[in-house]
């Protein structure tokens, strides 16, 4: 049975509609019209335990609007929701203990406080035991890598290391669903790579469902075989990360060395040439005969280095929303 089930789900928000001048204003004050925005629009999906799913979008595609109703935090317009089995607007205590929300931009800790004090808390939130609460921050603050940093007031702490603690705090009464809305945000990169490790070895760990959204595509792609796109309110597509990279960028680029200076012309056979620097040549070259294609290069020329890549996920994810349709 799916753990997160979202059937039709929309979300539209009335917006008061004013003209200009002194005649809109009295207009408005005594006779308000309004119109309706389309925040979220018949979105339908469904995620299993233990999945990771990437949730992308541009800004103001309906993301965190989605993630607020699949949390409860606001009521859809129309459609049904359901979270570990529970209808999140109702929030139950025994839905709350199941899910937990973490926005990169938002924070729970007490700004002046050791990030311990924040944490007993949420233990007393959440009815944690004493003893049950000590073995899960052992346990978190491990994974974590902060050991002794609990104990520091929050400002103190460094923006990833208020980030990990963000995350312990989220995760503190072991929920089995988590909703994540940019938690690398303005994170450097070594900062992100600890947090992506942590989220992967704590899905296995505990099998915790992860909903995710990040304008980094390195955490999408670390992290998540599944991924959810949605324009404009609309969901486009719902399937494997590698197929819609295989769908979308159906070419690959390969980069060679030569051991000597060759001609445009002699090189043409073996595909678009793209950049043609000195010994330095890359080919634009489909993907289907991508096999048949290095090794000819590998007969027929003197390679001194070659090397395949692919286009930039976030290239694909571009052309994607420019096109559209899935």
């Amino acid at each position: 049975m799916p753990i997160i089930v979202a059937d039709n789900l929309s979300k539209f928000y009335p917006v008061a509609v004013k003209e200009p001048g002194i005649k809109g204003t009295l207009t408005h004050f005594f006779r308000r019209t309004y119109r309706s925005i389309k925040a979220v629009q018949d979105v339908s999906f469904e995620i299993a335990t233990g999945e990771v799913v990437g949730f992308l979008g541009p800004n103001g595609a309906g993301k965190t609007t989605t993630l607020k109703m699949l949390t409860g935090l606001i009521h859809p317009s129309s459609g049904k929701v359901r979270v570990a089995g529970q209808i999140p607007f109702h929030r139950q205590e025994a839905f709350l203990q199941k899910i937990t929300l973490v926005m990169g931009q938002k924070q729970q800790l007490i700004w002046d406080l050791p990030a311990l004090d924040s944490l007993r808390i949420n233990a007393a939130v959440y009815n944690i035991p004493e003893r049950e609460f000590k073995q899960r921050v052992g346990e978190l603050s491990e994974m974590l890598s902060l050991g002794g940093k609990l104990t520091q007031p929050v400002r103190k702490l460094s923006l990833g290391e208020r980030m990990k603690a963000e995350l312990l705090a989220a995760l503190l009464h072991r929920p089995q669903v988590l909703f994540l809305d940019e938690p690398t945000l303005g994170l450097d990169v070594n900062a992100q790579a600890g947090v992506r490790d942590f989220l992967r070895e704590y899905n296995q760990r505990y099998q915790a469902t992860v909903l995710l959204t990040s304008h980094y595509m390195a955490d999408i792609t670390a992290l998540c075989q599944r991924v959810l796109l949605i324009h404009q309110g609309t969901l486009m597509y719902d399937g494997s990360l590698d197929e819609l990279l295989e769908r979308f960028a159906p070419y690959r680029e390969i980069h060679i060395e030569l051991a000597q200076c060759l001609p445009p012309e002699k090189l043409a056979v073996y595909g678009e040439v793209q950049l043609l620097e000195g010994r330095s040549v890359s080919f634009l070259v489909p993907q289907e005969v991508l096999t048949q294609t290095v090794s000819r290069i590998l007969a027929d020329l003197q390679v001194v280095d070659l090397k395949v890549t692919e286009p930039p996920v976030e290239e694909v994810i571009g052309k994607v929303f420019q096109v559209g349709v899935v």
